[in-house]
């Protein structure tokens, strides 16, 4: 049996940038200290959402270790060391490790499309080596490869391999794999809209994107299906549920950094091959803001 690595709404946080392209750190402070001010329980830092995938690998290690000196344990790090190289994931896993993250997220290699056995041996090779909490990642739709139940249960039953952020949006595999694994294995909603419907069956929270922009409703939201209160959860989660579709109209992160800077959080410009929304998507996402009660700037 595991203890939750956080129980509740973690931020999958968006990297700022400067307009000379540099990540923006004194901004990255900035929004980390309103997640923590707003009831978010983890920092997912150099995440999917964070443009991990077009950062050098010297900005992805800064930036983890600014993270994780910026929150100074006031809540829970989770850096994103995943790879479709399996030497470049342990070592960005090593270097967060050296920084103090809490915890490690690391998803399924993307574009090989390892075998069910190969991901058991890409995992089992990092969490051999390493004395940090790993949380898995399982994105089908991002990166072309999906975990088993049985998969999942042999990885559980390695001691650091103490989670899933499941985003396969598959409710068949998350109940096999909550009877296969019990509390070897701890389940986080990946997909925001999916977080009550999974919380209902034993989910411990959300890696969110949309807590980027509403993280005390996002927090409240998993606060209510801890507690049993799935009446208002359930509430919360249908109030945004549009919002949340919007910002996914385009690839994650463009909507969400998107709103962010209509919101006047100035979080700066995508990293290509990244782009701005298309005008018609754009109205969309103004428009569910607005009808959320988001002001825009």
């Amino acid at each position: 049996m595991n203890t939750p690595l956080f129980e509740g709404s973690a931020v999958a946080i968006c990297t700022p940038f400067t307009e000379a392209d540099e990540i923006n750190f004194p901004k990255l402070a900035e929004l980390i200290d309103f997640q923590i001010e707003n009831g978010t329980e983890a920092i997912i830092i150099c995440g999917t959402t964070g443009e991990s995938a077009t950062q050098t690998l010297e900005e992805h290690i800064e930036t983890v270790d600014f993270c994780v000196k910026h929150v100074a344990g006031r809540i829970k790090v989770i850096a994103g060391t995943g790879s479709n190289d399996t030497r470049a994931a342990f070592l960005l896993s090593k270097e967060a490790e050296k920084s103090g993250a809490d915890g490690l997220l690391i998803v399924t290699p993307y574009y090989n499309k390892a075998s069910q056995r190969g991901l058991i041996q890409h995992f089992l090779h990092i969490a051999d080596r390493v004395h940090t909490p790993i949380i898995l990642y399982n994105v089908p739709p991002r990166t072309g490869v999906c975990f088993t139940a049985d998969t999942y249960k042999t990885l559980s039953k390695h001691p650091l391999i103490v989670a899933t952020k499941e985003a396969s949006g598959d409710f068949s595999l998350l109940a096999k794999t909550i009877e296969a694994c019990g509390d070897d294995l701890h389940i986080y909603s990946g997909n925001d809209d999916h977080t009550v419907a999974m919380m209902a069956l034993g989910a411990k929270g959300v890696i969110a994107v949309a807590a980027n922009i509403i993280p005390r409703e996002m927090a409240d939201m998993c606060k209510a299906a801890l507690a049993g209160d799935f009446v208002r959860a359930t509430e919360l989660q249908l109030k945004y549920t549009k919002l949340m579709a919007t910002l996914f109209s385009e690839v994650n992160p463009i909507p969400i950094k998107t709103a962010m800077n209509l919101m006047g959080l100035d979080v700066g410009h995508l990293r290509l091959p990244l782009c701005d929304m298309c005008p018609e998507n754009l109205e969309k996402l103004k428009h569910a803001m607005t009808a959320s009660g988001i002001a825009i700037r």
